[in-house]
């Protein structure tokens, strides 16, 4: 019997840009400053790895569903990442050592949305909204 070939390796295997929606949620009992210095921590492990982080989003304190660890409410945050999966396997790796983070969850993604907060409407500013409203009232 002949020596088995050698199965096909890719040479770069891990370094290929993929596009990850990641979300997360904090303990309710830490600032909205240390979540901020926490998504920028995560910021540059991602940026370590040879990702970029392509928006970062606060949602703010919420409620959960049913209570996590002890907490009925956490700090939300949404990260878009463009990064090689080594990238997001060392980001998860690092949040499971974090005692501030509740639950992640890390979603690949062909593209990003455009807004991914429920709470706004659209792209414009509040006050073109009243405006725009008080034009349709005289209007009629």
């Amino acid at each position: 019997m002949g020596a088995r070939p050698e199965p096909f390796r890719s040479p770069n295997k891990g370094t290929d840009m993929a596009l990850y929606e990641h979300l997360l949620i904090a303990r309710q009992d830490i600032s909205a400053q240390q979540v901020d210095a926490l998504a920028t921590h995560l910021k540059t492990i991602v940026e370590g790895e040879g990702g970029k982080v392509e928006k970062q989003e606060y949602w703010g304190l919420r409620g959960l569903a049913y209570r996590i660890k002890k907490n009925r409410k956490g700090h939300y945050v949404l990260l878009n990442i463009n990064a090689p999966s080594k990238a997001v396997v060392e980001l998860e790796r690092q949040l499971k050592i974090n005692e501030d983070v509740l639950r992640y969850i890390t979603v690949g993604v062909d593209q990003f949305e455009v807004s991914s907060n429920k709470n706004r409407r659209d792209d414009r500013p509040e006050g073109e909204r009243k405006a725009e409203g008080a034009e349709e009232e005289m209007a009629k």
